[in-house]
């Protein structure tokens, strides 16, 4: 009989956090504890060996830090990357942008709780993403400053005016779901707009979406309808 349940792999150097996890998990129906890691290079072998659904890692480890560790197995150059969800104590921007632009398809603050660890795992199995909500509230509060013109923003926005719409929807936290009901459209047809994001941005996935919107300082800014 094949086994369905989401196979995860831990990483993190504090085996408190670790065990907490593990009972967390692998209490759900639809998830299972394949791993576990206490240092970072430990993780990118364990990774490479056991192909889990979806990483959960922790910034601060010896040996290779979570933010390299997720450039490895995520990052532009991974040949085959895996999905991972970056975990820590540190609520610092340059950890969320590094984290992002790495690619990483979740951040979440250890503080967030089994619900939203549990959430962001379904996420990310599912194609989208979850970041902690303190952390998206702030970058969304920084971009009620105009950013300072730059290379990016001299370029008019690579996108059209409905995939402007569902890039700055992503940036804002939308689900697939919510994104079609306010956009009175297919979910199907979000699906199709996100790919094509994907492409023109050269990002892996909707994060990589969120993160090119927040430096470009566009989720705020309205536009026409293109119905």
């Amino acid at each position: 009989m094949t086994d369905h349940r989401i196979r995860i792999l831990i990483a993190d150097d504090q085996e408190n956090i670790r065990v907490a996890y593990r009972i967390i998990l692998d209490a759900q129906p639809d998830m299972i504890v394949v791993g576990e890691a206490a240092d970072g290079a430990s993780a990118v072998e364990q990774a490479r060996h056991l192909r889990p659904d979806v990483v959960l890692a922790d910034i601060r480890m010896p040996r290779v830090d979570g933010l390299e560790l997720t450039r490895i197995l995520a990052g532009p150059q991974a040949p085959d990357p895996l999905r991972i969800v970056v975990v820590t104590s540190f609520d610092l921007d340059e950890y969320v942008h590094a984290a992002l632009r790495n690619g990483a398809c979740g951040f979440l603050l250890k503080r967030s709780g089994p619900t939203l660890l549990t959430e962001a795992v379904r996420a990310a199995m599912a194609g989208d993403a979850l970041i902690s909500p303190q952390v998206t509230v702030r970058l969304l509060r920084h971009l009620t400053t105009p950013p300072a013109p730059g290379p990016r923003n001299a370029e008019p926005m690579p996108l059209t005016t409905r995939e402007r719409e569902v890039a700055r929807l992503v940036a804002q936290g939308r689900t697939n779901a919510e994104i079609a009901a306010e956009l009175f459209i297919a979910a199907g047809t979000v699906k199709n707009h996100l790919a094509g994001i994907q492409q023109k941005l050269g990002v892996r996935n909707r994060v990589g979406i969120a993160a090119w919107i927040w430096e470009a300082g566009d989720a705020y800014q309205s536009g026409p309808t293109a119905r």
